[in-house]
Parts: structure tokens; sequence; C-alpha cells
């Protein structure tokens, strides 16, 4: 479904990642993983067409993402949910959900969709009235990744959605995520709790300084002693 051969992107002359090729099938969670400034967030967004390619071609269900401006590509079928949620603080939950489904075909079955995602997320539906920035950051997270739901996308692309929550907070949202994925959506996780992510992944693709050092299958990377040392502390 999505495919990415030899990617190369920078930020002005500041390369950020480098030949970087994954794959996504149909329905299947895979997983980003690599420390800060490992090239993880920028995959992403050059995916969002949000970072200009170098070099490379992005494609998603056989369609040339570079042909796209950025807020095309959400018709797609892909949904961003950026790291730090980025919700509209002086608007209420269900105004921030409602915003999500701003594509056409998202938005003619935008009440059904708002009721998937309450019914998702029971903690939204009690706070539908209530202002985004007043809420915990668990809550405004999963307000983010309702309003990606929204857009009934065929992949969602969460970057680190467990950042600066509480344990609790984070059993929550990826138990959340594993709901969204068991309907079908395709998940890429960028997340640097790597034990939690290779729980959740099919596969994964490890970066380091840009490039794509290895991947695997959760199980062989969460075997592999590299990973081990590197990012579960064994």
């Amino acid at each position: 479904m999505l495919k990415l051969e030899q990617v190369s992107a920078s930020y002005g002359s500041v390369p950020a990642i480098s030949n970087v090729s994954i794959e996504i099938g149909e329905g299947e969670a895979d997983g980003l993983l690599g420390a800060n400034g490992a090239g993880k967030s920028t995959t992403l967004r050059a995916i969002s067409g949000l970072v200009k390619l170098s070099s490379g071609t992005i494609t998603f269900a056989g369609t040339n993402l570079a042909s796209f401006p950025p807020h095309r590509i959400p018709e797609l079928g892909i949904a961003h949910v950026p790291e730090g949620r980025q919700v509209f603080p002086e608007m209420t939950v269900n105004e921030n959900l409602e915003i999500g489904a701003y594509v056409p075909k998202a938005k003619a079955e935008r009440a059904r969709t708002l009721e998937l995602v309450y019914s998702i997320f029971p903690r939204l539906a009690e706070r539908r009235k209530q202002f985004a920035g007043t809420m915990s950051g668990g809550e405004q997270q999963m307000l983010a990744v309702g309003r990606g739901l929204m857009l009934k996308p065929r992949l969602l692309m969460l970057d680190e959605p467990s950042l600066g929550l509480a344990p609790v907070m984070t059993d929550v949202t990826f138990e959340k995520i594993g709901e969204i994925h068991q309907m079908g959506t395709a998940i890429l996780l960028v997340e640097q709790n790597v034990s939690r992510a290779l729980s959740l992944v099919k596969r994964a693709y490890v970066l380091e300084s840009g490039n794509v050092i290895m991947h695997g299958t959760s199980e062989e990377l969460a075997n592999n002693k590299q990973v081990q040392a590197a990012y579960l502390g064994i």
C-alpha cells in the first residue's frame, strides 16, 4: 500500500534522511524505531508532503505522492497525528474532532465517524463540550488520535503517541491503537518506547542518522542483540 524507495530529504543543507526504503501492506502495523534525531519524524513528514524530497519516490496505493500538495494527501487516506498532539486548545473536543473530517469523503460520513470515535474513546464523549486546552496530556493524545480517525484513513501515522504520558495513560493509548488496528486501519508508528512498539507492530525499521540500518519482524528485532543493547536495556 505504502512504499518508500530510496527516499532522501534535507532541512536546508542539513541531510535528515538518506536512501530510506520501507513498505507497508494493506492493514499492517509497522514501526519506525531509533533514537532522537534518527529521522523518524522526518520520514512521516516526507510521506505527508511536509518535507520536500531530495531524491527517491513515495507511492500510496500506486499513486505517486510527489504530484500532490500536502493538503491533498489526506484525501488519499493518509492521516498524520504529529508529535506533541497539537490540538486546538480554545476549541471543544467535538469541534476538534469535526475539523478532522475536512476532506469531502470524510465530511459526508462525519456524524457516523464521530460516534465511532466516541465509542473507542468514551472519555472524549464525556468531555465533548470541554475546551481541549483544559484536558490532561493523555486526554489530548486521545483527541489527537481521534481527530486522525475522523479522516477515515487507510493509513494512520502516529508520531510518539506516548511522549510525556504517565504509564497508565501510555497503557490506555497503546490499547486504543491496538483496537484501531484490529478494525482494519494500517498503522505506521514512531515510538521511542521500543518494547511497547514491538508489542504492537508486526514489523519495524530501525533508523540511525537518517538511514535504515536494520528491519524485520517485531519478534526478530526483539531478539536482536544490537536492538536489545541499544533500546531494550538488555
